[in-house]
């Protein structure tokens, strides 16, 4: 009998406890999504429509939505280019992604893949999907009226851009070989935090030969007026329709990584952005997989050597949380996952994507749930 009353008492105490552990967690959030297969090039970023129960993925050449069971609701594919980083906006209902046309290794491997013939044209663009009007399977991106596109002029210009670096001239300004992570966030370091900006995250090559690559390059751009820039694309004949150039231009030393941020994301509960990327090969650098840029400090400026001369820039401060490198004071996390899918859910929770190759060697991911921890061991932390 004294067992029965002590049950009484503690099981009630239990489940209390069990609930505030998981208060943050809606119950309609499952530990774990699964893609299925979807052709041969891998996942490249992940987007959640919270109130609708959606989710979007991008598989380079396609982009995938799914209810929260993994059903798979619709398919836009079709696309030549390289189709990168997605974020949902709650503001409009719609999903941006980055698209980038252009004729180096990745543009021209991917077209390859694709069957496609090559072009020497290139274009970085914002891709604004309308997951409203995605509703089948297969739909093509060249004729389907489901997505707009905005052109970014200031990526163009680094990117055809030929610099001096020591005595010699390198392509590509900033090392800037495109876009690719895309997030929405306040105006970093400022009190306002009611206004959303778009953060664009420039690619950059992984050329352990030049000095003039250590630097993440992110623009800021509001996109209220939008609209106006955008149009359909023709993949036979890009349009130039968008912003003369980006609100701010800033830059995040962090060492030279490959290929850039893959996936960023602006986390509420932090107010922080969170960059992974491909891990650089420079030994001077600590060549971390994940950064934390600090969305509170103002930024301020400082110089910068490009093109052989020194130009003013505006610096983002990383995070003081995580492992410190002795030797660069670079700070961050070596974390396997992430850039191939990196989505804030608020209250420090993400979905995180692990991709994976079927056996008949089609391109697959599972997106797990996470909670961000970012002490001295350890970024994220799997729930359950």
């Amino acid at each position: 009998m004294k067992k029965l009353i002590i049950l009484a008492i503690l099981f009630p105490l239990f489940i209390l406890r069990a609930q505030s552990q998981d208060t943050n967690i809606p119950a309609t959030w499952p530990d774990s999504i699964y893609t299925g297969k979807h052709g041969r090039m891998h996942v490249q970023g992940v987007a959640v429509d919270q109130a609708n129960g959606h989710v979007y993925f991008s598989f380079t050449d396609r982009l995938i939505k799914t209810d929260f069971s993994g059903k798979l609701l619709g398919r836009v594919t079709g696309f030549l280019g390289h189709l990168g980083d997605l974020e949902f906006n709650p503001a409009d209902s719609k999903v941006y992604g980055s698209l980038e046309y252009k004729n180096d290794a990745i543009g021209k491997g991917i077209r390859t893949t694709l069957g496609a013939g090559h072009s020497d044209e290139s274009g970085f663009y914002i891709a604004i999907f309308d997951g409203a009007q995605i509703t089948r399977p297969d739909m093509d991106a060249n004729t389907q009226e489901v997505f707009r596109t905005v052109y970014l002029s200031e990526v163009v210009k680094d990117y055809e851009a030929q610099v001096q670096v020591g005595d010699k001239m390198r392509p590509h300004r900033f090392a800037c070989s495109g876009i690719d992570g895309v997030t929405f966030a306040p105006a970093i370091g400022r009190a306002n935090r009611r206004k959303m900006y778009l953060y664009v995250a420039y690619g950059v090559y992984g050329n352990t030969n030049r000095v003039d690559n250590d630097h993440q390059v992110i623009l800021k751009y509001d996109v209220a007026n939008w609209n106006k820039y955008a149009k359909r694309l023709s993949q036979d004949n890009l349009h130039r329709s968008g912003p003369a150039r980006p609100a701010e231009k800033y830059f995040v030393k962090t060492g030279n990584t490959t290929y850039g941020v893959q996936n960023l994301a602006y986390d509420l509960h932090s107010g922080n952005l969170f960059a992974a990327v491909y891990r650089g090969k420079k030994a001077q650098f600590p060549n971390y997989d994940l950064f934390v840029i600090d969305g509170r400090a103002k930024p301020r400026e400082s110089q910068l050597q490009s093109d052989n001369r020194t130009i003013t820039v505006k610096p983002l401060s990383l995070s003081q949380a995580g492992p410190k490198d002795p030797g660069t004071g670079v700070r961050g996390w070596h974390f396997k996952w992430g850039a191939m899918g990196l989505c804030p859910l608020g209250d420090g929770l993400f979905y995180i994507s692990h991709p994976s190759k079927s056996r008949d060697g089609q391109q697959q991911s599972t997106i797990h749930l996470y909670r961000w921890i970012g002490d001295h061991e350890n970024a994220f932390a799997k729930i359950r």
